[in-house]
């Protein structure tokens, strides 16, 4: 199992694709795993090198105790890419790795060569916290069932709900490994975001974009970060809800493979 110690801490991650290729970074969603991006990993492996890896607190990455902050996992990118010898790379996430994300290129411009921001938010307003504070119940209360109940409407989109039904008992099997502790940690770190007065800071090529039917993390966030970063690209995917990468994985892949390829650095 790869691992490197990286900011004190000690991180899982994954390499695919050509070593020479365009390098791509990951970040997940706040419950997500690393094996959550299965449906881009492959598609975009044939054309790029992509850095998977759980953050502190995540699956297979260390669980240290808190606090977390969205500045230090920023930083544990940051020493991750430099133990991993990468000096610059397209930086991107889903949700809670998109916020990461948007935190590293405020941070480390000099080691961003683009951002994506796949249903991000750089603020949080009193309905996003009303409804994930559910999540952060089940957390204290290590109830993985009621995790399940409360964000798995709130997730995906009607469509991916009614193809999923049958496998409820097996995510909420799988919601029982997470360390509920960590996620508590995870989710506090997400309540104090509070960036969207920095966004202009950003010059990077920017890619934004969100699922049409995403319930917790919508247009309307999106249009704030397409509106505070000069130049970012707005994409909105019909019939997606917030977990973009499993509801509709076939658009996101052609989005993320078009914008990296056309953002990439041209090679003497």
């Amino acid at each position: 199992m790869p691992e490197i110690f990286a900011n004190n801490v000690r991180l899982y991650y994954e390499l695919h694709g050509p070593e020479d290729g365009e390098m791509l970074v990951l970040s997940n969603g706040i419950m997500m795993s690393t094996a959550s991006w299965a449906f881009q990993t492959r598609a975009l492996a044939r054309h790029m090198r992509v850095l998977l890896y759980d953050c502190r607190g995540m699956w297979r990455s260390e669980h240290p105790a808190g606090p977390y902050s969205m500045e230090q996992h920023a930083d544990d990118l940051a020493a991750l890419l430099d133990g991993l010898g990468i000096t610059k790379a397209h930086i991107g996430g889903i949700s809670y790795g998109s916020e990461i994300s948007m935190v590293f290129a405020l941070k480390y411009p000099e080691k961003t060569k683009s951002l994506i921001v796949i249903d991000g938010v750089s603020e949080v307003r009193p309905m996003l916290a009303a409804q994930t504070y559910p999540w952060q119940l089940a957390a204290e209360r290590s109830d993985p069932e009621m995790l399940y109940w409360t964000s798995v409407h709130m997730n995906f989109s009607a469509e991916y709900v009614a193809k999923t039904r049958h496998t409820a008992a097996e995510m909420i099997t799988r919601f029982g490994a997470l360390d509920m502790v960590s996620l508590n940690e995870l989710l506090k770190a997400f309540y104090a975001l509070d960036i969207t007065s920095e966004l202009p800071k950003i010059k990077c090529p920017t890619l934004v974009v969100v699922g049409e039917e995403d319930l917790i993390k919508g247009r309307e966030y999106a249009r704030v970060i397409v509106d505070q970063i000069q130049g970012a690209e707005y994409v909105v995917v019909p019939g997606s809800g917030h977990a973009l990468c499993l509801d509709k994985p076939d658009p996101l892949n052609t989005l993320l493979i078009g914008f990296v390829l056309k953002n990439q650095e041209t090679k003497a």
